[in-house]
């Protein structure tokens, strides 16, 4: 597992990714170029963070833009942030079967998130970085 807890200080990370993931990432960067993530809503692959060549999913006013994992950035809904925004999502990796739409499909592996509440004097600090 990462060190999850931010540094005193810089800007409190709203995602960060385990070693494992970002293992993933990197092979997946050198087959595919730039990356991009969205955590899903429910849709289809039910809530696992998809994993998208740079561009290939359009997001918008209705997406907010949490933080980068291993270069990549990492976008979820703005209403699914207004449910997440207490917490800290982790990009861990598991054996299985990925999303069909993702690009970790097929490689024996998937993304996953788990969450961690922040502390007290982490949402204090998150008080007075700029909203998303």
């Amino acid at each position: 597992m990462p060190q999850t807890r931010a540094d005193i200080r810089g800007p409190v990370p709203r995602v960060v990714a385990t070693p494992a993931a970002l293992a993933l990432i990197g092979e997946l960067r050198a087959r595919h170029g730039p990356l991009m993530f969205h955590q899903s809503g429910g849709c289809c692959d039910g809530s696992a963070p998809m994993c998208f060549a740079a561009g290939d999913l359009i997001v918008g006013d209705a997406d907010v833009r949490l933080g980068e994992i291993g270069g990549a950035p990492f976008y979820m809904t703005r209403a699914q942030f207004e449910y997440w925004q207490h917490t800290r999502l982790v990009i861990d990796v598991v054996a299985g079967a990925g999303g069909m739409f993702s690009l970790e499909s097929g490689t024996g592996q998937r993304f996953l998130t788990r969450s961690e509440l922040f502390s007290d004097e982490e949402a204090a600090r998150l008080a007075m970085q700029p909203a998303l």
